[in-house]
């Protein structure tokens, strides 16, 4: 593709910028990024309160998020913030200490299966399921993969695997079949608890991809990286770095593509370019945009997580010592409860502590945005750490993704196969998965591929 080719990158999140990166890299210079907020980062917003960032979305990251190393290299930072640690409470808020043994020696012989299905599923993985951890879903419906290894080198690695077709199982359907359902007591806290959803809804591809194994053995040791200025830090410092910084507040109205350019009606006025990265959610593409009715057929297949983050103060007396895991409430039934709240700042109670929810399940219905609030305001009293007062609050746009019969006839490949059919390219969170390495590492991926 020519260098002066003028492409428009849609999102100014980890995906949008990673993307301007990357092209800048291949030396593409001629490109725009828009963004309908104001500020860079997308999820990974870290606002200010007492004169230090919390986290309203993204938390940390792992040794494995070569993607954000990238970032992190180019822009010259590092991960520089506070050590996280945690424990687990009950739904009665007892203090509890699931993995430990000598605390509950009734539990031995289940943590001692528990233990061995976790090496067994590591052996399947590099076995069996050999491809299993590949950036993206290209292929996987048809037993095979493709795109780069997980690897700081990420060279390009391809191949063939029947087996991998399992992965558009439930994960719950997936551990079953493989004799690991204890496994599932591992991989839940940094799965359903940050927002993704629950075993027995969800393919397996996206808890696998997400958490490939490497990944999910640096959260048990907590070998974490945090950033004392926030995740949103990373993408502000991408955004100051590049040679063409976001344009905020662009409110795009209209796209229209026809005879090979792209026309897009930005804060009122046409702008025209060559090539359209969407890395913004395709499931609202069409609302905006000259869809055609492929668009629209496979984009109204993706659903999303409601996901909810309240930040809120205590007094000083009911601060949390450290952050905690609810694991009995992250089962469908316990809907909208409190999943687990973060104390980020160890050396200070006149910080925020940020609690995460989830009222959405694909067989349930949504529990309305303030009944859950109302719920994981009460459980906070339950674990004995009551608010004084409500900070600040979201509901998430969060996790696209599509469900298990769509994810096994097809889906991504056909998408894949419509990448630059209309001078389109698409990326983000559903092309890969809703965390900030992912989205990024796909963005590269596409710039590979396609420029």
């Amino acid at each position: 593709m020519d260098k002066n080719t003028k492409i428009c990158i849609i999102g100014a999140g980890p995906a949008g910028l990673s993307a301007g990166m990357y092209l800048e890299q291949k030396g593409y210079e001629n490109y725009t990024i828009l963004e309908r907020n104001d500020h860079v980062g997308g999820k990974c917003h870290s606002p200010h309160y007492n004169g230090r960032r919390y986290e309203m979305g993204a938390i940390m990251g792992v040794p494995s998020y070569y993607a954000v190393h990238d970032v992190e290299e180019f822009c010259g930072i590092t991960h520089d913030g506070p050590k996280l640690n945690r424990n687990y409470k009950d739904r009665s808020g007892k203090v509890i200490e699931p993995f430990n043994p000598k605390k509950n020696p009734l539990r031995i012989p289940h943590l001692m299966a528990m233990r061995k299905q976790v090496k067994k599923l590591g052996e399947l993985l590099e076995t069996k399921y050999k491809g299993y951890d590949i950036n993206g879903h290209r292929g996987v419906a048809q037993g095979r993969y493709e795109g780069f290894a997980v690897t700081p080198g990420r060279e390009p690695v391809s191949g063939v695997n029947e087996n991998l077709k399992d992965l558009a199982l439930p994960f719950n359907e997936f551990c079953e079949l493989n004799g690991v359902e204890l496994i599932r007591d591992i991989w839940i806290g940094p799965y359903t608890s940050f927002g993704y959803g629950y075993f027995d809804e969800i393919p397996a591809a996206y808890v696998l991809k997400y958490l490939d194994f490497q990944t999910t053995m640096n959260f048990v040791n907590i070998n974490l990286w945090t950033w004392k200025e926030g995740t949103q830090f990373i993408w502000e410092s991408l955004d100051a770095k590049l040679k063409n910084h976001a344009r905020l507040n662009s409110d795009i109205t209209k796209i229209e593509r026809t005879d090979g350019k792209v026309f897009v009606t930005v804060n009122g006025e046409v702008e025209v370019y060559d090539k359209l990265i969407v890395t913004a959610p395709l499931q609202f593409f069409p609302d905006y945009a000259d869809a055609r009715e492929d668009e629209k057929e496979f984009f109204s297949k993706i659903d999303y997580e409601r996901y909810d983050v309240l930040a809120v103060e205590t007094k000083p007396e009911d601060h949390p010592e450290i952050s905690y895991y609810v694991f009995d409430n992250m089962t469908p039934e316990r809907l909208g409860h409190l999943m687990v709240y973060y104390r980020r700042w160890r050396d200070s109670k006149d910080q925020v502590i940020t609690t995460y929810a989830l009222r959405k399940h694909k067989n349930t219905a949504e529990i309305p945005y303030d009944i859950c609030k109302k719920t994981v305001l009460d459980d906070l009293k339950t674990m004995g750490n009551p608010a004084s007062a409500v900070v600040n609050e979201q509901s998430w746009y969060y996790f696209p993704h599509v469900f298990s019969e769509d994810y096994a006839s097809g889906w991504y490949d056909r998408v894949e196969a419509m990448q630059g059919k209309y001078d389109t390219f698409y990326a983000g969170e559903i092309m890969s998965f809703g965390d900030m390495d992912e989205t990024a590492e796909y963005s590269k991926e596409l710039v590979e591929r396609f420029f």
